[in-house]
């Protein structure tokens, strides 16, 4: 146990003046009686009640030292550990444009990648892991971290309708994408880092060419693996009507693989197709099988505020105090 405000514990040294007022001064004001001689009274028995008079005291002490305590502000003890994990560092990329929405893959390209990659992210808890995602531009969804728990709730955040929206420029970006995630992974220590980059599209935005992006992938050691998503031929496609309804129309399917083979080529990764989201879990099975490299991971539990007993027993001594003074240990002047 900590407190966080320790200077306050110097109070209770007020407690030694004060025992030296009781025993010096405090008695002299009592009241007394003259007699001419105590004889008869050497040997008369004390009553429980003279003899648990010190009792107020020691309850009144007691109060004072509670009340002392809760100013102190005692916290639970933060309990940092290192430990080391095995590991890699990942950063996930992922295509959120409006073509995501097309529902060749069960109910669709991107709640499907969005599922496909927390499972990946569940199975694999002592990784570093964070998330980059591009249309026509890119932008960090969530840094590199160990707590997966938030990680998750930013995966299951991400909407294409960001895109239809205007909030970001529509269209795909690989490159864009890749070097926002190679941007977090530069300075990586891990001896792993890799780049899982999933789009269902060619290269159409941006100011860095997708090879230019793999080239930088390369010159700070990250493998790059790519995935493209999406049936062969055609894939249905929700078209949004003028007076809100929906039309479904088939939209021809157009991955760039020659490109998304060259970044996986020139830095050492792979390329995967993937046509149902079967093929896509299986790929992140098998990117699983990734080499570990050792992490330091800092562990610690949260500091929680523990006055209340304190307090709590401060009031029941006072009261208790209080009770005894008007009841058993009154006095009459």
């Amino acid at each position: 146990m900590e407190f966080a405000n320790k200077e306050y514990l110097l109070l209770l040294l007020l407690i030694i003046p004060y025992l030296i007022w009781y025993v010096m001064y405090r008695k002299k004001s009592e009241p007394t009686i003259r007699m001419a001689d105590t004889f008869a009274f050497r040997y008369a028995p004390k009553s429980w009640r003279v003899r648990l008079m010190p009792l107020q005291l020691l309850l009144r002490l007691a109060c004072y030292a509670l009340v002392v305590i809760v100013l102190a502000r005692p916290q639970t003890h933060n309990s940092w550990k290192n430990q080391t994990v095995e590991g890699i560092d990942i950063m996930l990329a992922i295509d959120v444009s409006t073509s995501m929405l097309a529902q060749d893959l069960n109910p669709d390209r991107i709640e499907a990648a969005k599922q496909v990659a927390a499972e990946f992210v569940a199975d694999r808890p002592n990784d570093n892991i964070g998330l980059t995602i591009f249309a026509g531009e890119a932008f960090t969804q969530c840094p590199m971290t160990t707590d997966h728990g938030s990680l998750l709730s930013l995966l299951q955040n991400v909407r294409t309708d960001i895109a239809a929206r205007g909030l970001i420029e529509d269209g795909t970006a690989i490159g864009m994408g890749l070097a926002n995630a190679v941007s977090r992974l530069k300075d990586s220590k891990a001896k792993s880092k890799v780049v899982i980059l999933l789009t269902d599209g060619s290269n159409n935005r941006g100011d860095i060419s997708p090879m230019t992006a793999a080239e930088i992938a390369r010159s700070f050691g990250i493998r790059v693996y790519t995935i493209g998503v999406g049936t062969n031929g055609t894939a249905r496609y929700p078209y949004p009507m003028p007076g809100g309804g929906v039309q479904y129309v088939n939209m021809p399917v157009e991955i760039d693989t020659k490109t998304l083979k060259g970044i996986a080529t020139t830095t050492g990764g792979d390329f995967y197709r993937a046509t149902n989201t079967q093929e896509l879990r299986g790929i992140y099975h098998e990117i699983d099988k990734l080499e570990k490299t050792k992490l330091n991971v800092k562990s610690f539990s949260r500091r929680y505020e523990a006055y209340q007993p304190f307090a709590l027993a401060a009031v029941i001594v006072l009261l208790l105090e209080i009770f005894l003074r008007i009841t058993v240990f009154r006095r009459i002047p």
